[in-house]
């Protein structure tokens, strides 16, 4: 065998085994798919609820004065007999809270002369729920010529949330566990789990004034607060 035969025939074995690894490829491929590990991943989701316990209210005081000095003095000490009604009706130093101060100046109805200064300020407190009725009375006898509120939350949000996470996952293993049936698997230990959370509404109490007094009485509702997890079991 001459030399240009000995290389036609090399190269003929070489392409003969490129061929041959070319079509075994894919066969180890599928079955390296056929042994990779089975998994279940679901979203669950939960919801926990409870009776809020805490308000927050604002109180707002205007004053009006020749000058800017003088609207913004009056208004100091409105705001500062507000503040001491609040005190002396238990409401502690830390609940209380200054939120707004504002100084506009009055004018004339053609808007050429400054007749005057308007100033104003807010105070924010917060309290147990039953204690509404008598602070917003104490502050409004006080002087406070505005009133908004109640914003009502439950104290331990932590507590409410953890046991929305619970059933979050209660919930997961449930959905995870149809799935795996379904398909005919047998599901396994939980292999990763990912939170995710979601603020639930608060369904705000009512709160009601009565005509002869200031004296005003809060329904506190519900709040509601919602929990997801993905988690990703094992199965076979």
């Amino acid at each position: 065998m001459n030399r240009l035969q000995r290389t036609f025939l090399l190269a003929g074995l070489l392409l003969a085994a490129a061929a041959i690894a070319g079509v075994a490829q894919p066969r180890l491929a599928s079955g390296a798919d056929a042994t990779a590990p089975k998994t279940v991943t679901v979203t669950g989701s939960g919801s926990a609820v409870g009776v809020p316990d805490t308000a927050s209210w604002q109180f707002t005081v205007d004053s009006r004065g020749a000058t800017a000095t003088a609207a913004l003095s009056a208004n100091a000490d409105a705001e500062q007999a507000v503040v001491a009604a609040l005190k002396a009706a238990g409401v502690a130093a830390a609940d209380l809270q200054t939120t707004d101060v504002s100084l506009s100046p009055q004018t004339t109805q053609d808007g050429t002369k400054i007749v005057g200064y308007a100033a104003s300020s807010s105070v924010s407190v917060e309290i147990a729920i039953d204690r509404s009725g008598a602070v917003v009375d104490a502050a409004v006898k006080a002087g406070a010529d505005g009133v908004s509120g109640p914003s009502l939350t439950v104290a331990d949000t932590d507590a409410l949330y953890d046991a929305a996470l619970k059933k979050a996952l209660a919930n997961a293993r449930d959905k995870a566990t149809t799935i795996a049936g379904a398909a005919g698997l047998t599901l396994g230990p939980v292999q990763t789990v990912v939170e995710g959370s979601a603020p639930g509404p608060v369904v705000w109490g009512a709160a009601a004034i009565a005509h002869d007094s200031t004296q005003i009485t809060v329904e506190p509702g519900t709040q509601e607060t919602d929990a997801t997890v993905t988690v990703t079991y094992s199965a076979s």
